[in-house]
């Protein structure tokens, strides 16, 4: 089963570094959930602190006893302040593509988002697969942005 995984997940690497991903039918991705909480179930971006992002230029756990909910789903934060600061503008503090891999979105498909794999670009938090996609996202990102805010709406529900 964890060989299977792992196969499973070097080929979705493999997918996206090539490009073959984008045969994928965007309506065929929709109703996938619009933010991404496989990581730690039901909580948005792995359970990590997405104010730490641009107050400490790392990705820092957040703590279940800073739990709050918004937009149906649970957002953890390493202190109260920054709960309160996310909550009185999530939406600067929310990942884009709802913490997929920017790159995938740009791609016209959907991938998990890895939390330690993220940049800040014009105040908006991005989050890639992994390191290797990050790179690539990165060698381009104005073009991966430009692609990913077309094809991000018809991606979720």
């Amino acid at each position: 089963m964890k060989n299977a995984r792992l196969t499973r997940r070097a080929a979705m690497v493999g997918l996206l570094a090539s490009g073959a991903a984008l045969a994928v039918v965007p309506s065929a991705l929709a109703g996938k959930a619009r933010y991404y909480t496989g990581l730690v179930r039901g909580t948005a971006i792995g359970g990590y602190d997405p104010v730490s992002y641009f107050t400490e230029s790392k990705a820092v756990r957040g703590k279940k006893e800073f739990e709050a909910e918004w937009d149906n789903v649970k957002w953890r934060f390493s202190s109260a302040e920054n709960r309160d600061a996310f909550l009185a503008s999530p939406q600067k503090f929310a990942p884009k593509y709802g913490g997929y891999c920017a790159y995938a979105v740009a791609n016209g498909t959907t991938a998990k988002g890895d939390p330690r794999h993220w940049k800040i670009v014009n105040e908006k938090l991005y989050l890639n697969y992994n390191r290797s996609i990050k790179r690539t996202w990165e060698n381009k990102q104005s073009y991966y942005i430009k692609a990913g805010n077309k094809k991000w709406p018809g991606l979720t529900n």
